[in-house]
């Protein structure tokens, strides 16, 4: 009995270590699996992450770096340009298209513009309309036609025109009794300083939007309203106009107004220019019809446009 009571207790003796030695190192080796999982967990995650945020970086940096190579090299053309070249493109043939001569002074004088931005005001619609607009692609450039409908029809084709339709009451029958009559209200309603919103002067434009009058203009094309027949308005208002608005500006900008008066070398065009303008401005004539004159503001007591006047 005491043998077997010995051997009984040396096999729980001997049990409970087998027990031991089989638990523990299954619980070592899932111990280290599951930490060996988490730290290769971790450094994937890591290791994603900052591929993500690299490759990010440098996609941005590459399309940043490739825009700006793309705009350096290849800049683009501002909208009003692209315009007037396919306009060009399209009606190279035109008959009644300004020459190359007469087209250079015009855009000197606005790549030249003592003021920035720079001011031009043109009377009529021309074939040159949209040049105009291309040439001054920073500044403003407005439009005035007696033509209401066609000034309605340029402006919903190309709304980046700025364009006014006015009523001319003049014709070109009528010149010499309207020169005539200007010389007469000199002091009065038809001096040389004046706000014409205000003016009853027949050769005064008073119908422009109020705040045309106020602007300072640095350039002035006088290329309309049509005078080729007798009834025609004549470009006696409009010549008349641009010498008041020249000497009437205020100490903004440069102390001269460019004009540029087309067809100069028709009649009407040329006295009413040498009468408005003046000959001692007169800058110079191109070979075929422009007339060019560098008008001076002048004080508000002035009663004659020109320093040699005769009366």
């Amino acid at each position: 009995m005491k043998t077997n009571l010995n051997n009984t207790n040396t096999k729980l003796i001997l049990l409970h270590p087998y027990i031991l030695k089989q638990g523990t190192p299954n619980r070592l080796w899932l111990l280290a699996f599951l930490s060996f999982s988490t730290i290769a967990f971790l450094l994937t995650f890591i290791y994603t992450k900052q591929s993500i945020s690299t490759t990010t970086t440098t996609i941005i940096t590459t399309t940043t770096t490739a825009a700006a190579a793309t705009t350096t090299t290849h800049p683009q053309l501002p909208q009003p340009i692209i315009t007037a070249l396919l306009h060009y493109a399209s009606t190279s043939n035109a008959t009644d298209k300004m020459s190359h001569a007469d087209i250079k002074p015009i855009s000197d004088a606005l790549r030249q513009c003592p003021s920035s931005p720079c001011n031009f005001l043109i009377f009529g619609l021309t074939h040159e309309t949209l040049l105009w607009k291309a040439l001054n692609p920073h500044g403003r450039t407005v439009f005035i036609d007696e033509n209401r409908y066609y000034a309605a029809h340029v402006e919903e084709k190309h709304p980046e025109i700025e364009v006014y339709d006015v009523q001319y009451t003049t014709k070109l029958t009528e010149w010499k009794d309207l020169i005539q009559s200007a010389r007469e209200q000199l002091r009065n309603e038809c001096r040389p300083v004046q706000n014409l919103l205000f003016s009853d002067c027949k050769l005064g434009l008073n119908d422009f939007p109020n705040q045309l009058y106020e602007v300072e203009w640095d350039v002035i094309l006088v290329d309309g309203p049509r005078g080729y027949w007798p009834e025609a308005p004549g470009r006696m208002s409009s010549i008349f106009t641009a010498g008041v608005l020249a000497r009437s500006k205020k100490s903004g900008g440069g102390s001269k107004t460019h004009v540029f008066v087309h067809d100069y070398n028709r009649e009407v065009e040329r006295v009413f220019s040498d009468e408005f303008l003046c000959k001692e401005n007169l800058v110079g004539k191109s070979k075929d019809m422009l007339g060019y004159f560098a008008v001076e503001r002048m004080e508000e007591t002035s009663v004659h446009f020109c320093r040699n006047h005769t009366s």
